[in-house]
């Protein structure tokens, strides 16, 4: 069943959670106005499902459980066509919220259920009906979910096992008949007051000592022992933010005393071998879709630009320098677009699970991209916009008897568009580009979904430079080397040596 947006604030009311935001506790996070901008945003993926313009794009067909209409922001991709599908629906959606927030948990779904049936034919553990039930329970109710992946990892140089505080990693405290109990942090969870559930991830290899530390399960937001610090979501309140006192989102950091989860909502536990394989999965999906939001958040820019020209008395077609910059930016947009349509395009299919996984090395270009180019994307909205939008007036003097007559006079260009008109674009560039979220939207950009150091690593191991190397070799006559095993060896990078990669050597 679809929820509407207001169907999903109501939800809301149905659960407890023990929310922190700015030193105070939350009573209720459906009429919470620190939260409301992300709130907003997670309804919007609702409403447009509903809308029937939008159907092809926002609705899905889960073959893997059966399940029909589904939200894409939820849906297991099965073809080429649902990961396109995705991005036009996630792109969609950010091109007025600036972030979707809710895709992150169809990408952990999609992971999961990967993971559940490699370990199954391994172990016969009986994960897959488990998250199977699961899932289903997810799409019938319309669930949002959240990512819980990141811990907080302590002693950087340490593995989970050996760090002298064991809760700077979320573990298995304790194993019971009836399911786990589980201690630790987990930091840097997205829309978290404001979610249904959370799926726990692992964020990293494991080694054989490290298998409490291994784990994935579905915990309620409202799960006794679970305690929520957060942020507030975007600007809310304030007048000058003419885009994010609307659509924000929030971060939290996610306490776990003692939190009980039963079996039935565990879906790894202990089998620290498959830890990494997970992760790697999640980023395949996650950083393609973070391409269509940030393409997004890229139109949202674009349209700006253009229409801040115009409010300036500036002709594009005449102005050569500004409409080069308005080219660049339109080229980074498009560009790392491009990367999430070719990674979809040349995905792969898990057989075994059903799912189709967006090409990685694509995927993870497209996302690093995006996540270095968002400080030019901002740089050339402020070049096409002019100084404006950060030199003017504080939104009371639009109504001080005393001043904003004479502004609106000397600070209109155009007299076809009103000083309003041209103010409130001002203030829309100045709140995305050159704000306190303004920063906060470019550090995400860099870091959510894993850091560019995380993003190259991952290329240059999916990356066949042997191959690149062979044919070199090839065209060289004999080749650099005369022994063709040693010039193999010389041209593969690492990873490529057998299907689990290379990880960290266990300090």
């Amino acid at each position: 069943m679809l929820m509407s947006g207001n169907d999903y604030r109501e939800s809301l009311r149905r659960y407890q959670p023990r929310v922190y935001v700015d030193g105070r506790q939350i009573e209720s996070v459906a009429d919470e106005p620190a939260l409301a901008p992300g709130i907003n945003g997670v309804a919007l993926t609702y409403d447009y499902a509903l809308r029937e313009q939008f159907r092809a794009v926002m609705r899905a067909e889960v073959g893997a459980v059966g399940a029909s209409d589904v939200n894409r922001m939820i849906a297991i991709p099965a073809s080429s066509q649902d990961l396109l599908n995705k991005l036009e629906a996630v792109r969609l959606v950010c091109q007025e919220t600036g972030c979707a927030q809710r895709y992150l948990g169809g990408d952990a779904l999609s992971a999961i259920w990967q993971s559940a049936h490699r370990i199954d034919a391994e172990r016969n553990t009986g994960y897959v009906p488990r998250l199977r039930a699961y899932i289903e329970r997810v799409y019938a109710k319309d669930l949002t979910l959240g990512v819980a992946m990141t811990d907080a990892k302590g002693d950087r140089n340490l593995r989970p096992y050996r760090q002298p505080n064991p809760d700077a990693y979320l573990h298995i405290a304790e194993r019971r008949a009836d399911g786990i109990v589980l201690s630790g942090v987990k930091a840097i969870v997205t829309s978290a007051p404001y979610v249904h559930e959370f799926l726990v991830m692992p964020c990293r290899n494991m080694s054989e000592h490290d298998g409490d530390f291994s784990v994935c399960c579905a915990v309620p937001v409202d799960a006794p022992g679970l305690t929520i610090v957060a942020r507030p979501a975007g600007r809310p309140g304030e007048k000058a933010a003419k885009f994010s006192a609307k659509y924000g989102q929030s971060t939290g950091v996610l306490m776990f005393d003692q939190v009980f989860v039963p079996w039935e909502r565990v879906f790894l536990a202990g089998e620290w071998e498959h830890a990494g394989p997970l992760v790697y999965d999640y980023t395949a999906h996650h950083r393609q879709t973070c391409i269509a939001a940030r393409a997004g958040f890229g139109d949202l820019l674009i349209g700006a630009g253009a229409l801040m020209t115009e409010a300036n008395a500036i002709d594009l077609d005449r102005a050569d320098n500004l409409r080069e910059q308005m080219v660049e930016l339109i080229k980074i947009v498009e560009g790392f677009y491009a990367c999430g349509v070719a990674a979809s395009v040349y995905n792969k299919i898990d057989k075994v699970a059903g799912v189709a996984v967006p090409e990685p090395v694509f995927a993870n270009i497209g996302k690093l991209l995006l996540a270095t180019q968002i400080y030019d994307m901002q740089r050339l909205a402020h070049e096409v916009s002019g100084g404006l939008i950060v030199t003017l007036p504080g939104p009371d003097e639009d109504h001080n008897p005393a001043t904003a007559g004479r502004i609106s006079e000397v600070l209109t260009a155009r007299s076809d568009v009103p000083y309003e008109k041209r103010i409130a674009v001002a203030r829309f560039i100045e709140d995305l580009t050159a704000s306190y979220q303004a920063g906060w939207n470019s550090e995400i950009s860099l870091h959510g979904g894993g850091s560019p150091a995380a993003m190259k690593k991952e290329i240059f191991r999916r990356y066949p430079i042997a191959e690149k190397v062979e044919l070199v070799a090839n065209l060289l006559d004999r080749g650099i080397l005369a022994d063709a095993k040693k010039r193999i060896a010389l041209g593969r990078q690492p990873g490529r040596c057998c299907a689990q990669g290379c990880g960290a050597s266990d300090r």
